[in-house]
């Protein structure tokens, strides 16, 4: 018999694990908001006349908490005030497999003054 080859193949390592975070549109990560806080418009904001949206980069913990946010654009009188809202916010969490996951995500946090 000949037995060459037998056991040298290291390609089958079982199932592969769940990755540890994911990336989701900020469009499907809405729909998982459950605790919504409206941002406070700043009052020097709100006097100038500033108004916009401030994007933000978010981790949502696989407890559906906030984490690692930071501002990616946006008015500059507009952030401070966009983080501090946006930090209290709670997700469901996300669901990959029936699993909840880490989900790397945008969020936009529209200023408007009415009209």
């Amino acid at each position: 018999a000949i037995f060459d080859g037998i056991g040298a193949g290291h390609a089958s390592v079982g199932r592969a694990a769940p990755p540890q975070k994911v990336s989701i549109s900020s469009g499907v990560m809405a729909g998982n908001l459950m605790d919504k806080v409206i941002p406070q418009y700043p009052a020097i904001a709100k006097a100038a006349r500033i108004q916009g949206i401030v994007v933000l980069q978010a981790t949502i913990s696989n407890a559906g908490t906030i984490e690692n946010l930071r501002v990616i654009s946006g008015p500059p009188m507009l952030r401070q005030a966009a983080l501090d809202a946006v930090r209290i916010w709670r997700y469901k969490p996300y669901l990959l497999n029936g699993e909840p996951v880490e989900v790397e995500t945008t969020v936009n946090v529209v200023f408007n003054l009415g009209g």
